[in-house]
């Protein structure tokens, strides 16, 4: 039967050389669908959970989801899944760009990445020929410098690579592909790092990928596309202003936190929105492969053209660090970019270590030279270098992230983070179901793990009130289950404003020849989110990490339109928990047995 599955893997043994090509196992990829969901089952079936994340026996499993290179709208993602030496769980980073989906013209379905090599290595990959080379020459190397590097030597291929960041094992190092897109969270840099690879580069012949239906595809991709151009998020916001249109919006419903989450409203934020950067900065925009949206925005730097910022990143840098200057912004994001950084987790870590600065917890000598002071437009450019290149003593430990930054100076409550995962750029105070899923998510402080921005604010499929609890827990399992489908077939989840289950179902089917409903691929999507659990629960997870910082708990939001509001996460999550048939914060026997993981109770 024809499939989009490749039906092949790459194993590669860094400590001994060996690379291997082996089957993948067809029934196991339809039960976890793929990327995400086969990516977690084979390092949960591969590795204990208990171990150091940063040594030789943690693997990097970077996965392809079955649609990644087919013919469908944003097809082309690709995750990497490890243990996170941030959080010490389970991580999945998700990233767009060509890589993905060059890796599955060349043949694989993944990569399964184990031991440890002696000496800096690069993975080349072209088509069936595989090789691991030496890469003295480009260890210490910035991601663009890189990405030039390869380019001279394999014109038309891909890179993969990590930056000094993941080489300094920072435990905020992102994974870089395709210059400036990023396999952002959780650390999964630095766990490249630690086996000594710098780069896998990949080039293949091929352009396209069989599918077992292509007049259904076909079929489903007119209707999608429609969907797609009509929305009013897909068609016309995303493309036009990038998901920085949400600056204003989330500021205007006060949950843009600023200055380490102590408010959430700005009056400056209109010169840090989407607005501005399309009126002044844009020089163009960016689609990743088979994307019709293009939410990337291309911006200038001394002459040269760049990645700009996401939404995250200037909150992160703007809102939560007081810099509302566009131009410096776009600077420390390339920087980035170029050491290979979460441009999420790394300003939060500064903003907790400019809260610190401004409580005289951290004294002006240990800033050599760069005071940590809110609003400081060189601070935020200067302290990503010295976290990317572990540059000064406080450097080295803000390179571990807030969490331990915090502990450090005896505040682990100025780490406004869940698992030790810096939170994204909405206030869990003024927006209560996003809460609960920052507290839930298998990854730590996340907003892509099930995004109820979606209902609360943006009213896809409805409105709800962002203030109120009632049906928050089973509208945040459904967005957990569905994200965890989207995330594993390898589409990009911003398609979800305009498509429904339904339609993921009809492009899964029609590329693979799996029979699936809508019923049965939300069960998959819970089935992995379920396993996911269990990861963490065998890492050492408590149920007591099921929570928020005590600021967004104890602490009303202080002004503008939410003023007064705390989160109710105490209401919520036994309602959560109940409707995911989990106790104490994990999946009973009966819920595994009823999701087909009875191996795992």
């Amino acid at each position: 039967m024809e499939t989009s599955y490749n039906g092949k893997l790459l194993r590669i043994n860094l400590t001994t050389n060996e690379i291997a090509s082996e089957p993948l196992d067809l029934n196991l990829a339809k039960k976890f669908i793929g990327a995400r969901g086969l990516g977690s089952k084979i390092l949960l079936d591969e590795i204990d959970p208990n171990i150091d994340p940063l040594s030789a026996e943690n693997k990097l499993v970077i996965m392809t989801g079955p649609v990644t290179g087919a013919s469908v709208p944003t097809g082309g993602r690709y995750v990497v899944v490890t243990k996170s030496p941030l959080t010490g769980m389970i991580a999945c980073s998700n990233s767009g760009g060509e890589w993905g989906a060059k890796l599955k013209y060349a043949g694989f379905d993944g990569i399964i990445i184990e031991g440890k090599s002696s000496s800096p290595k690069y993975l080349l990959i072209e088509d069936n020929k595989v090789e691991l080379l030496d890469a003295y020459d480009i260890w210490g190397k910035t991601s663009s410098e890189t990405k030039d590097f390869f380019n001279s030597l394999y014109p038309h291929a891909s890179t993969l690579n990590i930056g000094p960041g993941g080489e300094n094992l920072s435990l905020m190092a992102a994974i870089i592909n395709d210059g400036d897109r990023a396999a952002g969270r959780s650390g999964v840099g630095a766990v490249m790092g630690s086996k000594n690879l710098k780069a896998i580069v990949v080039k293949s012949t091929r352009n396209s990928i069989p599918v077992h239906n292509p007049e259904a595809l076909r079929k489903e991709l007119v209707v999608a596309m429609k969907k797609i151009k009509e929305d009013g998020v897909t068609g016309s916001g995303l493309p036009t202003y990038g998901t920085a249109v949400l600056v204003n919006i989330i500021n205007e419903t006060g949950s843009f936190p600023t200055n380490n989450w102590q408010d959430a409203y700005s009056n400056n934020a209109e010169s840090i929105s989407g607005e501005t950067l399309s009126e002044k900065y844009l020089k163009k925009t960016y689609n990743c492969h088979r994307c019709p949206i293009g939410c990337g925005r291309v911006v200038e730097r001394e002459g040269k053209e760049i990645g700009g910022p996401e939404y995250e990143t200037l909150w992160a840098y703007g809102g939560n660090c007081g810099v509302y200057d566009i131009p410096s912004i776009n600077e420390a994001n390339f920087w980035c970019n170029e050491l290979g950084l979460d441009s999420i987790s790394v300003p939060c870590t500064i903003a907790a270590a400019m809260e610190l600065y401004e409580k005289k917890l951290i004294s002006e000598e240990e800033c050599e030279g760069i005071p940590l002071k809110f609003g400081d437009k060189k601070a935020v450019v200067e302290w990503t270098k010295r976290v990317g290149f572990a540059e000064t003593e406080l450097g080295k430990l803000m390179a571990l992230g807030s969490q331990r930054l915090c502990e450090h100076y005896g505040h682990p409550e100025i780490s406004m983070s869940v698992k030790k995962q810096e939170l994204p750029a909405y206030d869990a105070r003024g927006i209560q179901g996003i809460g609960l899923n920052y507290a839930t998510s298998n990854r730590g402080g996340c907003h892509v793990r099930g995004y109820m921005i979606s209902p609360e604010i943006l009213a896809h499929p409805e409105l709800l009130d962002r203030t109120a609890t009632d049906n928050k827990a089973s509208w945040t399992k459904t967005f957990q289950d569905l994200t965890a489908v989207i995330d594993s077939m390898g589409m990009c989840l911003f398609t979800s404003f305009a498509l429904n289950a339904e339609d993921y179902t009809n492009f899964l089917n029609a590329a693979t020849g799996t029979t699936h409903t809508v019923s049965s691929l939300l069960d998959a999507g819970e089935r992995i989110y379920n396993l996911e659990r269990v990861f963490n629960k065998r890492a050492g997870m408590k149920p007591e990490d099921d929570t928020l910082p005590k600021r967004l708990l104890n602490e009303s939001i202080q002004s503008g339109p939410s003023k007064g509001h705390k989160s109710k996460l105490n209401i919520m999550l036994p309602e959560y928990y109940e409707a995911r048939g989990w106790v104490n914060a994990f999946p009973t026997e009966e819920t595994l047995n009823r999701l087909g993981l009875e191996d795992l109770c």
